[in-house]
């Protein structure tokens, strides 16, 4: 069973996250590693990981290459389902309905429609309550988190800047939802009726949130995450667990970096710990630094 927060009774979409991740205990803490073939699976089971995701290509080669991706090769991720004894996550393009109903027909545990593959539709994501399959979901903020749980998700990350190896984005999405789920614990009860109005989000969403202090769902970080002290950050901000790719199969010792940010979440409150584990991995996945980014902001 899925860990959730909240869980019991606030009306069918509370039904549905407890229906749907029955199956599934992650427990908060959880570290989910994007791979791409049975060895880099078994790497991540071995270093301690609560789940993979399986991908076509990593985030850092999607940049690079610029071409479309779509989901990995069923046979594939039929491989890594046999290779490994923990839950097995894969990625669909957004919007595309047959690549989740092949998910589903092949057994996968979790369907992550996912924004770092080429959308097959722009403007409308996946109606999840048709599957049985659990669906995971990117967000930059509240809003977008409510949506994508009117949708049918059960589970929320944020989008970061995948593949970047530069943990900003999520930092500032993370920072901007728990912010906002804040100012959301200040208001009176005509201000959540208004804030609910305001973002098209029904009520009692938005007040069970307000009454949890926090998403009625699960939510670790994700998006340019590549050193243990990344992935402690994003816990110390208030996520669940992370979710790391290019990060890890990037950088020079793969096996090692895993096993180090797996620690680092589960210990993401003790320097000591995270101290210990960030020294003598070698060298990170290069990052990169947004276009846009004002190098002049403190001058």
């Amino acid at each position: 069973m899925l860990t959730l927060y909240g869980a019991g009774g606030f009306n069918e979409i509370e039904k549905a996250i407890t229906v749907k991740t029955g199956r599934y205990k992650l427990h908060p803490g959880g570290v989910i590693i994007d791979v791409i073939t049975p060895d880099q699976a078994r790497v991540a089971e071995e270093a301690g990981a609560c789940a993979v995701m399986v991908t076509e290509n990593f985030a850092a080669d999607i940049r690079t290459q610029r071409a479309v991706s779509r989901m990995s090769d069923p046979q594939i991720i039929t491989d890594i389902k046999n290779s490994v004894h923990i839950p097995v996550f894969a990625k669909i393009r957004i919007g595309h309905t047959t690549e989740a109903q092949i998910l589903q027909k092949i057994g996968v545990d979790f369907i992550d429609e996912s924004e770092v593959l080429t959308p097959a539709d722009q403007e409308h994501h996946i109606n999840k309550h048709s599957f049985k399959t659990p669906f995971i979901c990117g967000c930059k903020t509240l809003g977008e988190a409510f949506h994508r749980i009117l949708e049918g998700a059960v589970m929320i990350r944020t989008k970061g800047d995948a593949g970047s190896g530069n943990v900003m984005e999520a930092v500032r999405q993370i920072r901007a939802i728990t912010g906002d789920i804040q100012k959301l614990r200040s208001m009176n009860d005509d201000e959540v009726f208004a804030f609910s109005s305001t973002i098209f989000v029904p009520h009692y969403l938005v007040m069970k949130t307000k009454q949890l202090g926090r998403l009625p769902v699960v939510q670790f970080g994700a998006g340019g995450i590549a050193t243990p002290a990344d992935a402690a950050l994003m816990m110390q901000l208030g996520c669940d667990g992370v979710i790391v790719g290019s990060g890890i199969f990037k950088s020079r010792d793969p096996v090692t970096r895993a096993r180090a940010i797996v620690l680092a979440v589960s210990h993401y409150n003790d320097s000591s710990v995270l101290a210990d584990v960030s020294a003598g991995l070698g060298e990170a996945m290069v990052g990169t630094i947004p276009y846009n980014h004002n190098f002049d902001l403190y001058e």
